[in-house]
């Protein structure tokens, strides 16, 4: 089960947020297809936000194939968008955890971080789609 969490000083709309929780937890392989996602009424109760918040978040990931309403039963997931075995999460993560130690170790911090997985990010893309 999926435990949302807020940012509220982000920027990004509160049904967003939700909506990139879920995604990501589809990609890293913590939802699997037939998970129930939390209901609305659970949603709202922890996080102190508005049910129509929540329900609009729901229905963007339904537009978007990953997520089915059952009316009296829940909403549930449908697919997966992670590609990766957990293995592989696993292994690149250990990974990414050793770069962003010595990031830190380099004086680099949350935001110097991003911006560097950002670029390495975007120079992948361009080299593989030249």
């Amino acid at each position: 089960m999926i435990d949302f969490r807020l940012d509220k000083g982000s920027g990004v709309a509160t049904y967003l947020q939700l909506v990139h929780q879920v995604k990501q937890a589809l990609r890293l392989g913590v939802l699997h297809a037939g998970d129930r996602l939390p209901t609305a009424k659970d949603v709202v109760a922890k996080l102190a936000i508005n049910p129509n918040t929540v329900l609009k978040a729901y229905r963007e990931l339904e537009r978007e194939g990953l997520v089915t309403a059952r009316p009296g039963l829940g909403t549930f997931v449908e697919r997966s968008l992670g590609t990766a075995s957990l293995v592989d999460h696993a292994r690149l993560r250990r990974e990414l955890g050793r770069v962003v130690r010595e990031g830190r170790a380099a004086g680099l911090d949350d935001e110097d971080l991003r911006a560097l997985f950002t670029s390495v990010l975007t120079d992948s893309f361009r080299e593989e789609t030249a």
